[in-house]
């Protein structure tokens, strides 16, 4: 059996985005990882009970790390507080990778859920911030490393798939 590893959903070509869209990986790179891995595909946002489409939203005040700690939230453009539907779906991510002994989960770059390393500010108006979304805090809180749809290309290129 491969390594297990979780894929964010709108990686793998699913219309799972706040806007309907996905941000599908080339073939060439879904066939290397599926190589090398079990994959798990999960969308913290609508396993957090989020609709699609839904409204854009944004962590205001901080990170995702800030948001696990109750110091920042998440807000959608109409202003609505998202916050609770961040941290469930966060939450089964990581009880998905706790269940399937996943070491490793390739999130989607920007997202207040999956960023990684960048989010974007909390102004809507598309500035980005250093920073990781909710989803991948509590992932890397708890020892499980999260890589970006940039860097899996890097890993996967260079044969560092481990």
């Amino acid at each position: 059996m491969n390594n297990p590893i979780a894929i964010s959903r709108c990686l793998l070509g699913e219309n799972v985005r706040y806007d309907g869209t996905d941000l599908k990986l080339d073939n060439w790179l879904l066939k290397a990882i599926a190589e090398h891995y079990q994959i798990f595909s999960f969308c913290p946002e609508l396993e957090g009970g989020l609709p699609v489409p839904r409204e854009p939203a944004e962590i205001q005040g901080g990170d995702g790390e800030d948001v696990l700690c109750h110091k920042a939230r998440v807000i959608t453009a109409l202003g609505d507080d998202v916050t609770v539907e961040f941290i469930s779906g966060a939450q089964k991510l990581l009880e998905l990778c706790k269940k399937y002994r996943i070491k490793l989960a390739v999130l989607t770059e920007r997202s207040p859920s999956c960023g990684s390393k960048t989010i974007y500010s909390g102004s809507f108006d598309g500035l980005t911030m250093e920073g990781a979304g909710v989803s991948a805090a509590l992932l890397e809180k708890n020892g499980i490393r999260v890589v970006n749809q940039y860097e899996i290309r890097e890993i996967v290129y260079c044969n560092k798939v481990t």
